[in-house]
């Protein structure tokens, strides 16, 4: 029989790990709110590189990362990359900006979604499915 994440704990997801980063200190503090509000642990970053530094030290602290697209120190894409390369953590991508070819260069990228600003907390509610369909396609893999 397989085991499903969510009869494992009947806390699932409550206290999924969310490293989130964006430059916008506004948008990045109503974003920590709504995750706060869905019982998610979260890490805020207002720069990609100190983002991603963390992430290669405590690669298993975090279970998702939800990354703003335009920032000046490292856009939204090179961080994707950089975790696509590196570390085998679900990378959602999130910007006002809704223009095809932007939202496509994310998913082509490997982000497993794209939100458009401002974030709805209906969306940041399942934000766990992803992490169950990482680590699912990860152990099939193996």
């Amino acid at each position: 029989m397989e085991e499903n994440p969510a009869s494992t704990t009947t806390m699932f997801p409550a206290g999924l790990r969310v490293l989130v980063v964006d430059d916008d200190p506004l948008c990045l503090r109503i974003v920590e709110k709504m995750l706060h509000r869905c019982q998610y642990v979260v890490t805020t970053f207002s720069r990609g590189a100190e983002a991603l530094a963390t992430l290669r030290d405590r690669r298993e602290d975090f279970d998702i990362v939800l990354s703003d697209v335009h920032m000046p120190d490292m856009d939204g894409f090179k961080l994707l990359e950089h975790i696509a390369l590196e570390l085998d953590v679900p990378v959602m991508m999130m910007s006002a900006n809704c223009a095809t070819d932007v939202v496509l260069r994310g998913i082509i990228h490997g982000a497993v979604d794209y939100l458009l600003k401002p974030v709805r907390i209906e969306e940041l509610r399942n934000i766990w499915q992803h992490v169950v369909r990482k680590k699912r396609d990860g152990a099939g893999g193996k």
